[in-house]
């Protein structure tokens, strides 16, 4: 029975599910096999497909023991550091398909490839969301649409803070419009920055209240979002970023919009932002971990901002991709949902992560440290004009155990081991070769 037949025939029965329809026709280089099953049912018990995915075989269940069933998902920054990773998993052990939606793909080639066994199963879209008429059609097209895109490095921020509010704000508006016309869930990305300043932040130094943790505890549904004054244009990234929050929050509300935030704390892995002249600018000014690995594949003393003494926790980006698999495969649990996404257990100062970073980085490489590994600079200096940060951002983590039962388990050593060696075996020789100076003849 051709294909054409056999969807015919499922509509005429009127138990089709949408979902396999359009799996059926999105996928149309796939080899239809087999239908296990005596009657017509809406979602088919067994199919089989050319170079499907060994792992697909096995029928995968959600947290309440619901059976997963495929989908197809739009995802806009799929090339980015975390959509690289997601996109990885997707493949690797769901039956979910992809349309990969970035201006780059060079972090996703590897499963673009022709010969890739997930070819079928995601395809990319170059286009940049904020002046193309496709995306619209794309997310008509997905069940779920994932929004990663932004603008999200903190020198950025103060410097660009016009393409940092139309990024995370103006160009995600339409994101957001299109979803809740053609009733598409939303998967939103926001930052940990939304909570801005903590109330501990504003406690006396010499407070004995300073010690209770509660003051620096960030909960979604509870902490409020503190920002500092308007000249300090670094809250450009925040304040857009929690406006966008704001309005899909109320297209919820009004307009029975599906959707998920998701606040993410400082997740870290391989392929983060870039190593500035090698895969990026040149005078670029990447986050604190490709900040502080760029120095030490130049063997650089890293630079601490006004004394590296703010205090941050780190998520394995792995870690952090099993949380958002689990939002993606339990939308009851997730829907209407903010969830912070960090590990409360990998809090350091930023100068306690230059150390370690430092001594994980010989390691790895088997060079000496440096005689001396850190240097002091002011947030001016290297940020510019106009710079303000917080002091110390711990995730409550209550909600997302509750609604998924995610918790971290990597340490910081570990993920550092990993990163480390990722970054060493990517750019040492790129970087010694950048740096070296020629030999005169």
């Amino acid at each position: 029975m051709s294909r054409r037949v056999m969807i015919r025939r499922l509509e005429a029965s009127g138990a089709l599910a949408t979902g396999y329809l359009s799996s059926l026709l999105f996928f149309s280089s796939f080899k239809y096999i087999r239908i296990f099953s005596s009657k017509f049912i809406s979602i088919p018990q067994i199919y089989e497909f050319r170079d499907s995915n060994p792992k697909m075989a096995t029928a995968r269940v959600d947290l309440d023991g619901n059976a997963i069933k495929p989908i197809t998902i739009c995802m806009i920054g799929a090339g980015g550091f975390i959509g690289s990773h997601l996109c990885e998993y997707l493949m690797e052990e769901t039956a979910h398909r992809v349309l990969a939606v970035d201006v780059y793909n060079d972090k996703i080639k590897h499963l673009l490839e022709p010969t890739s066994q997930w070819g079928d199963r995601i395809q990319f879209h170059r286009l940049n969301i904020k002046n193309d008429s496709r995306l619209e059609g794309l997310i008509r097209m997905a069940h779920l649409t994932i929004n990663l895109a932004a603008i999200c490095t903190p020198a950025d921020y103060n410097t660009r803070p016009l393409d940092t509010i139309y990024s995370n704000f103006i160009d995600a508006l339409p994101v957001v419009k299109y979803c809740s016309e053609n009733n598409k869930r939303l998967i939103h990305f926001s930052t940990c920055e939304i909570y801005g300043k903590t109330i501990g932040a504003f406690l006396p130094k010499d407070s004995p209240l300073r010690q209770d943790p509660n003051y620096f505890l960030l909960k979604e549904d509870e902490s409020p979002c503190i920002f500092g004054p308007i000249e300090k244009q670094r809250w450009s990234y925040a304040c857009a970023k929690q406006l966008i929050e704001r309005l899909i929050y109320a297209e919820g509300a009004e307009n029975g919009l599906e959707f998920t935030i998701v606040r993410p704390f400082n997740w870290i892995g391989p392929r983060m932002d870039f190593i500035p002249g090698i895969d990026g600018p040149s005078e670029g000014v990447p986050r604190v971990l490709a900040c502080f690995s760029n120095n030490l594949l130049r063997r650089e003393p890293l630079k601490l901002v006004d004394g590296g003494q703010s205090q941050r926790t780190f998520v394995y980006i792995k870690d952090a991709i099993e949380a958002v698999i689990l939002m993606i495969e339990n939308p009851a649990r997730a829907n209407g949902h903010i969830f912070n996404v960090g590990n409360p257990n990998n809090e350091v100062t930023v100068r306690q992560l230059a150390e370690m970073m430092t001594q994980v980085y010989a390691k790895v490489s088997g060079e000496s440290s440096l005689d001396t590994p850190t240097v002091d600079v002011s947030s001016k200096e290297f940020y510019g004009e106009g710079y303000d940060d917080s002091d110390k951002r711990i995730p409550d983590m209550t909600i997302i155990n509750k609604q998924l039962g995610w918790n971290p388990k990597t340490s910081l050593f570990d993920l550092l081991e990993s990163t480390l060696t990722y970054q060493h075996r990517t750019y040492a020789e790129a970087v010694k070769k950048a740096t070296s100076k020629p030999v005169a003849s």
